[in-house]
């Protein structure tokens, strides 16, 4: 029997358990085991996180740096994190059920956000104003926030800490991280690299435990300058509402029901392998999964005879081997929730084209590649986001359907589009609205590119320079530079 892991928490440069003794298991979703044990951080420790960056952010080393010294400690650890990405993507697979070649990938490109970040340190600047005024010199200059609040989800944590904390650090604020219950591990190694790489004693803290009472007394703390969330709609309403005392700013990505738009004259090979990795790549855990399948009346039957095909030759196994194209789904409520969904969605006319069940001879948390089709866009499962294997799909004639369709949704994450007619997809880039529009392609993001939605899958910007100011606020500087003395107020001239 593998030994069990124990971690702690990382707070004010020490490594500490919870302040009383508090620890929950972490399950491997690909054996059904516990092979962690991880620290249930109390309101004393989410206070003492916060607290410690507080102090980092007032008077510690990080608040004398300048900013291209920050940079020097950013690329730094992006250095680490290249060096460390298969050991950190094998701890997240154990966690998490991920593809390991997914992981260890992640990890390593995700040095390039932290690279773009480091170089974007020392780019922050205000400016002079032309004021309407004589005798006045006026600037801005932009500052540092505070304690930024980071709060990730399991499924894409490495990345979404880098886009989070990676503007944060190099504008000047201090971080108190808390990680997924579902999946704390990995945060918990890279933890290790943040010591590695030199940061001061309270710069970055790692807290780890539940909604309550972890996320809320973190969210809710009043030294907290900014939030950033990425998780589901109903814990993003608890943040609004533990935010309503300390008037910290708020970011929300709150993930999406994405729609996959093809076109009659859609490169179909090209489209299939999109909407292949778009909804199976990361066993549709993925918060831009292209989840709604929208395709041309005239080519429906040929794709989805091409689609469904390639679903029943993908290889489910364990995350770790090479071989396997899709692993397990992260926890158990996943699967359950899924199988209701499907069951409903039966009910209510709903076809199951292959898919819809848990593969045989398999223990772990597995679901197979499930593509359902849906007469009506009213069923629930077409808007409901199931963060999971599973493409709903149905069909359309002309493009203002098309459109109509793919806007007829709570969520505006992401959507794809395939067509080969430039036009129409200039067109349909502007109708379609969502955060973030593919063409002809799925699923690419960069540090250079800003990333977020808009409706129900929240507010706010992640990645691309933007962001750097985010994390900043402007200060006016008024200056007089006439050598005469202020007239008497009293006096009137």
């Amino acid at each position: 029997m593998a030994e069990i892991r124990t971690y702690q928490m990382l707070i004010g440069g020490a490594w500490t358990d919870a302040s009383d003794g508090g620890l929950f298991d972490s399950v491997n979703p690909t054996t059904g085991a516990v092979w962690s044990r991880v620290p249930e951080a109390t309101e004393e420790d989410v206070d003492r996180a916060v607290r410690a960056a507080h102090e980092a952010f007032l008077n510690g080393p990080w608040a004398k740096l300048t900013p291209t010294q920050r940079g020097k400690h950013l690329r730094k650890l992006a250095e680490l994190l290249a060096e460390r990405s298969e050991d950190l993507g094998r701890i997240e697979t154990i966690d998490t059920g991920k593809m390991l070649k997914e992981t260890k990938w992640q990890a390593t490109y995700i040095a390039e956000f932290f690279q773009f970040y480091a170089g974007c340190a020392d780019k922050i600047s205000g400016e002079t104003l032309p004021i309407d005024k004589p005798d006045l010199f006026v600037f801005t200059k932009r500052e540092p926030l505070g304690v930024v609040a980071a709060v990730v989800p399991w499924n894409s944590q490495l990345f979404l800490v880098a886009v989070k904390i990676g503007p944060a650090l190099a504008a000047g604020n201090t971080v108190v991280l808390k990680a997924s219950e579902h999946a704390s591990a990995a945060m918990l190694e890279f933890g290790k690299l943040i010591e590695e790489a030199g940061f001061p004693p309270g710069v970055i803290n790692i807290v780890t435990g539940h909604g309550e009472p972890c996320g809320r007394a973190l969210t809710a703390h009043k030294l907290v300058a900014r939030v950033s969330f990425t998780g589901g709609p109903g814990a993003a309403r608890h943040v609004l509402e533990n935010t309503k005392n300390n008037f910290a700013e708020v970011s929300l990505e709150l993930g999406g029901k994405s729609p996959f738009i093809v076109f009659d004259d859609a490169n179909i090979e090209s489209a299939v392998n999109a909407s292949i990795a778009g909804i199976f790549g990361a066993t549709g855990q993925s918060c831009v999964a292209g989840s709604r399948l929208y395709l041309h009346e005239g080519i429906a039957n040929e794709f989805l005879e091409r689609m469904i095909a390639q679903a029943k030759e993908i290889r489910i196994g364990d995350p770790l081997e090479e071989e396997t194209q899709m692993g397990p789904l992260c926890t158990a409520g996943q699967r359950d929730r899924i199988e209701s969904e499907l069951e409903l969605a039966l009910k209510e006319g709903a076809k199951i084209l292959t898919g819809g069940q848990r593969p045989k001879g398999k223990e772990g948390l597995y679901f197979e590649p499930t593509i359902v089709s849906c007469p009506r866009q009213d069923m629930r499962i077409v808007d409901t986001e199931l963060f999971g294997p599973v493409l709903c799909v149905q069909t359309f004639g002309t493009e203002e359907e098309a459109v109509a369709l793919a806007n007829d949704t709570e969520h505006g994450l992401a959507a794809g589009i395939f067509t080969r007619d430039s036009a129409r997809s200039l067109r349909m880039a502007d109708a379609v609205r969502a955060g973030i529009i593919w063409v002809n392609t799925y699923r690419v993001v960069s540090p250079i590119a800003e990333f977020g939605g808009i409706k129900g899958s929240g507010y706010g910007r992640e990645s691309g320079f933007q962001a750097m100011y985010d994390y900043t606020r402007p200060k006016t500087v008024w200056m007089n530079t006439s050598d005469e003395p202020m007239v008497n107020p009293f006096v009137m001239r």
